[in-house]
């Protein structure tokens, strides 16, 4: 087994929740406790906890001296690990995403859809913490027709756009078999299904256009 497996995990995991619990710190006496607990990832932590303390308990395993050591399989120790990982794979997305988003650390209390609004393999990617923010996904697809082909076809979701001001959301769609084909659309949440519709001014369109180009999606 490489010597390094047990450490690199544990120092890569313990920073994350070393930085979750800053996190949970620096937002603790600015907000109530209802918005606090949106934050997905404070209920996310403890998977976090429970793989350190798997981490600790499987190093102490291999490292403790006993003849019947050489009959374990190194193998074993990495299958238990990435065993927990794959069972908890949604949230452990979820956190590496709760890390690159806008909320993370944010103070503000704000009319966002915020993390209600969160999907899984979703962040804020831009946020002027008043007026507009932006969301990224990935893994996100929508079935839709096309009213130039009347046909159905694919389209992954790039981003979502909330602005405020206008209580208007908005949608990038890219077809997934031709990446040349985007579009911008509004973008009406539904209890059963959304709904979608075309920009017809303009202006209104390169504003969204503009919004969406300066974000960084990764």
């Amino acid at each position: 087994m490489d010597s390094n497996l047990f450490k690199d995990e544990k120092n890569k995991y313990e920073k994350i929740y070393v930085d979750i619990n800053y996190a949970i710190n620096d937002i603790n006496d600015f907000l109530s406790k209802d918005r606090i607990s949106q934050r997905k990832y404070i209920s996310k932590s403890n998977i976090l906890k429970d793989y350190i303390d798997l981490i600790d308990t499987l190093e102490s395993q291999y490292n403790k001296k006993s003849i019947f050591k050489v009959f374990q399989k190194e193998d074993h120790y990495i299958e238990k690990l990435n065993k927990y990982k794959k069972e908890h794979e949604s949230h452990f997305k979820q956190i590496e995403n709760c890390l690159k988003c806008s909320c993370f650390r944010c103070i503000k209390e704000c009319n966002f859809d915020t993390c209600l609004g969160c999907r899984a393999n979703s962040k804020i990617v831009m946020c002027d913490h008043k007026d507009v923010n932006a969301t990224a996904y990935k893994d996100y697809t929508l079935d839709l027709t096309n009213n130039d082909t009347n046909e159905n076809d694919t389209y992954n979701v790039l981003s979502t756009i909330q602005v405020l001001n206008d209580n208007k959301r908005y949608i990038v769609i890219q077809n997934t078999n031709n990446h040349d084909e985007k579009y911008i659309l509004y973008h009406y949440p539904g209890i059963k299904e959304d709904n979608y519709g075309e920009i017809s001014d303009a202006c209104e369109f390169d504003y969204i256009a503009q919004i969406f180009n300066s974000c960084n999606l990764d």
